[in-house]
């Protein structure tokens, strides 16, 4: 039907672009590759504990179209963007455009890597002098796709060392700190961020960066971290079980989300990984397995690419179900180990989406806690 509607010269846009030619406020918008779904929700709630008409949805929760009745001038929508939402945007211009990040993904779906950058910076194309592009400081493509924008830049920077100079956010001394036209202030505490993983933390900074943008005050920026508790399904704690925790990142569907997810434990983690494979090497995961990884369980369409690719890292268990996968791993874990569900991959081979495969996740979690109990 679409490619007919093209044929014949009739327009076709995505969800995105017609609820923006209709709603009324300001609209953050927020891409990247991993960290879109915290960063969206953090926002959101930043935004709402400010007192703020703040509206979260697009690629996380509630269609963006389903956001606009009622909206005011003094509205502001908090909205995940994917690549394949913004390759059919036409107007939808942001007055706030993050980038978090950018690696190999849905190439299954984007002919090239060249073709997925190019959909991901269409967040900038219509902005203009008066908006902002806040972008990740380590990420050499973001930063020169940043480059071609119109908007002012904010840079931020969740590791290392802070910005030495220029406008943005920044961890500094356990404080995020955000500097803009040479002033500095404080955001919120590092060690009042209740997620695990650096990675976590960088998307609250750059969630943080966000929220003063519309004039989200800064005490409520750190209100909202306080009590913020995450998204389901990313690096979401399901269970303790005979002293093993038990996480469900079902969201982490690519190989370098799934690579910040080992990253996030400095413990013995059994991972299970695998799905329908839309690109990326589990190579690249060796480092961190090497580290502390203890055992892998391979499902799905992909697991014999991941064994093949793991299996002379740590020992590699082909399972034919979720179930399987978490009987094998209550097997073989031990006190204070960790079983991380980070697929790596789609869930379309055996789930409806990464929600479906994460909910069965946390079923079968919970079905062995209640056996334990019994």
């Amino acid at each position: 039907e679409l490619a007919a509607a093209r044929e014949k010269g009739v327009p076709v846009i995505a969800e995105v672009e017609l609820a923006f030619r209709h709603l009324r406020g300001r609209v953050a918008a927020v891409t990247g590759t991993k960290g879109k779904s915290t960063t969206t929700a953090a926002l959101g709630a930043m935004l709402r504990e400010a007192g703020l008409d703040a509206r979260v949805g697009g690629n996380i929760g509630a269609p963006l179209v389903g956001l606009v009745e009622g909206s005011t001038d003094a509205s502001v929508f908090a909205v995940e963007v994917s690549s394949f939402q913004l390759e059919g945007t036409v107007r939808f211009r942001p007055h706030v455009a993050v980038w978090l990040n950018l690696s190999p993904d849905h190439l299954d779906r984007h002919p090239t890597l060249e073709a997925y950058v190019a959909a991901k910076a269409r967040v900038f194309a219509n902005q203009e002098a008066s908006d902002w592009a806040v972008v990740n400081a380590d990420d050499p493509v973001v930063l020169d796709e940043a480059r071609a924008a119109r908007a002012r830049r904010l840079l931020f920077r969740a590791t290392g060392e802070p910005l030495s100079e220029g406008d943005g956010a920044f961890f500094e001394g356990g404080l995020a700190r955000l500097r803009r036209n040479g002033r500095d202030e404080t955001l919120f505490r590092r060690d009042e961020v209740v997620l695990p993983g650096a990675h976590l933390a960088g998307d609250l900074l750059a969630a943080a960066a966000c929220a003063r943008l519309p004039g989200a005050p800064a005490d409520a920026i750190a209100r909202a971290v306080r009590g913020f508790q995450g998204v389901p399904h990313v690096l979401e704690l399901v269970a303790t079980i005979d002293g093993v925790e038990w996480y469900d990142d079902s969201k982490a569907t690519n190989v370098e989300a799934a690579r910040r997810s080992l990253e996030a434990f400095d413990r013995p983690v059994l991972v299970v990984l695998g799905g329908r494979w839309k690109g990326g090497d589990f190579g690249e995961l060796a480092p961190e397995l090497q580290r502390h990884g203890r055992r892998v369980l391979a499902i799905g369409e992909a697991r014999g690419r991941v064994a093949a690719a793991l299996a002379g890292i740590v020992p590699v268990d082909p399972c034919g179900s979720l179930r399987e996968a978490a009987e094998r791993a209550r097997a073989e874990a031990r006190p204070g180990d960790v079983v991380l569900l980070a697929p790596a991959c789609s869930s379309f081979d055996m789930f409806a989406d990464y929600a479906d495969r994460g909910r069965q996740w946390k079923a079968e979690v919970r079905r062995l806690a209640e056996a334990g109990r019994g």
